[in-house]
């Protein structure tokens, strides 16, 4: 899951998925829609249109209001329905550094609820990654968020938001995690 303002040809996701395939694995990086203005039923609703069947061997990746999106589609899953993992990469509760307009679109995502409860429950782990340089979520944003999930929390320092702009378009760190999420190891051979 891409960011706001973003796509699933921006940052690191190319990369990231490329390396998932080339390892034999499914991997899928959808285009949100409406990403200059992202709301969370359309994001939601798209998400979970985009996904078939939600159980053990599916493990999500977000990127910024992408782990947003995943939670929020964690915490509608039924009771008992579980993924097998989540990778978070900046991911956050609130923002800073925002413009006025920018904040009239991130208000409901930081002013909604979330049920950690359920969402944490609807994954069998969480990583959460986050950088000490990041000028929109701050590194006590980004621990909440962990501890509210019960998250291992990675720090890959000097990354900023691990956007292009910051001169990340390969992210080894979530590769190794989502391996390791999926128990496989780090060094799996590219087919």
């Amino acid at each position: 899951m891409h960011g706001w303002g973003s796509d699933s040809e921006s940052d690191w996701i190319p990369w990231l998925a490329g390396e998932i395939r080339q390892r034999g694995i499914e991997a899928s990086a959808p285009d949100m829609p409406d990403t200059e203005n992202p709301k969370i039923t359309e994001w939601v609703r798209f998400l979970s249109e985009q996904i078939n069947g939600a159980d053990s061997s599916l493990f999500l990746v977000g990127h910024s209001i992408g782990c947003q999106t995943i939670l929020r589609y964690l915490e509608a899953l039924p009771e008992g329905s579980k993924i097998g993992g989540a990778v978070f990469v900046a991911g956050w509760t609130s923002l800073t550094g925002l413009s006025d307009s920018e904040k009239a679109v991130s208000a409901p995502w930081e002013n909604t609820p979330i049920d950690w409860r359920k969402a944490s429950a609807s994954a069998g782990s969480f990583v959460c990654i986050y950088s000490d340089n990041d000028p929109y979520v701050t590194e006590a944003d980004a621990q909440l968020l962990g501890r509210n999930l019960g998250a291992k929390m990675v720090l890959d320092a000097g990354r900023g938001h691990f956007t292009e702009e910051d001169d990340v378009t390969q992210l080894p760190a979530v590769l190794d995690e989502l391996l390791a999420m999926m128990g496989l190891p780090a060094d799996t051979a590219v087919i």
